[in-house]
């Protein structure tokens, strides 16, 4: 049986350069869980249903699962564990998610949290219609939405200069 040919992959991953060689049908999820040990997004439906599996790529968020790693060549690519801050401070989201109870079981909630970090930066004081529309590709088995929703409003009301209280009002 012939070897499959692996292909050089060149990829910044939560701010640091990463080069390897991959199988061309290796998909991103697997690359970055099995080959690099970010073991945060997590494998659900594999078909891109559910969202566990959500990073963000050139700014845009996409389900790893439906991409193979040699499509994301060149590009740069961050993940939930690249999420807190320099110095080892919660982002706004994680903290936000912290203080009003956005996770139950916590397996959506690293898919959760990157695609509400695109969602804030393309919306960044969102309407809770916005948010829920926002993170409709994302499912969650446990919290009927409502804490996560509220956990995205308190991350944009802190990342604006508000609380949530302020927002409210």
């Amino acid at each position: 049986m012939a070897e499959i040919e692996k292909l050089a992959v060149s990829l910044v991953i939560n701010g640091k350069k990463i080069q390897r060689f991959v199988e061309p049908r290796t998909l991103l999820i697997h690359f970055l869980r099995e080959d690099i040990g970010l073991t945060g997004a997590h494998i659900g439906c594999e078909t891109g249903h559910c969202g566990a599996c959500t990073v963000e790529i050139d700014g845009q968020s996409v389900k790893c699962c439906t991409m193979f790693a040699i499509q994301a060549n060149g590009s740069s690519v961050n993940t939930v564990e690249g999420l807190a801050n320099a110095d080892g401070t919660l982002h706004a989201l994680q903290e936000g998610f912290r203080q009003m109870h956005g996770l139950q079981c916590g397996y959506c909630t690293p898919g959760m949290l990157m695609r509400a970090k695109v969602l804030l930066s393309e919306t960044p004081d969102p309407t809770e219609e916005e948010i829920r529309y926002g993170i409709s590709g994302n499912l969650c088995r446990c919290t009927g939405y409502q804490n996560i929703v509220k956990s995205i409003q308190h991350a944009a009301a802190t990342l604006n200069g508000r609380t949530l209280q302020d927002a409210a009002e």
